[in-house]
């Protein structure tokens, strides 16, 4: 069952249980809610990179993964978007060879986001989070 968490003013928060249907359920509550926000015009790449980091949090760690959007307004706005996991283990980008079936998800965050990154979790010294930030449109 999905946990939300806030989706008021500029932050929307949700945890998922970690099983296969939290990757498709992600994907439609960021897309919905970068729609009220009037930003569907990085919906497609948001919703790509998310389902990315969701689903090496289900292959890896075991237990919640959330997932927290931020807009910043200003000229230079930008979309923060989190991934959390119970695994304390940063991802590390790796080179997928071209016949790989994964392996390609950081790279994808890492190649497509402006910045990008890892810290510890919020509650304390357990898991972490995985964060990206995209350059709102405008």
């Amino acid at each position: 069952m999905i946990g939300v968490i806030d989706t008021e003013g500029d932050c929307a928060e949700w945890d998922f249980p970690a099983d296969p249907g939290a990757v498709r359920t992600a994907r439609a509550v960021v897309r919905e809610q970068l729609g009220d926000w009037d930003l569907a015009a990085i919906g497609d790449i948001t919703v790509l990179l998310v389902s990315e980091l969701v689903t090496n949090s289900l292959r890896h760690a075991s237990g919640p993964i959330g997932v927290r959007l931020v807009r910043t307004a200003g000229p230079l706005g930008t979309l923060l978007v989190e991934v959390s996991d119970p695994l304390p283990d940063p991802p590390h980008e790796r080179d997928a060879a071209p016949d790989d079936e994964g392996g390609r998800g950081i790279q994808l965050v890492a190649r497509v986001s402006r910045r990008w990154g890892t810290r510890q979790g919020r509650t304390g010294n357990t898991g972490k989070t995985v964060w990206f930030e995209l350059v709102l449109p405008g």
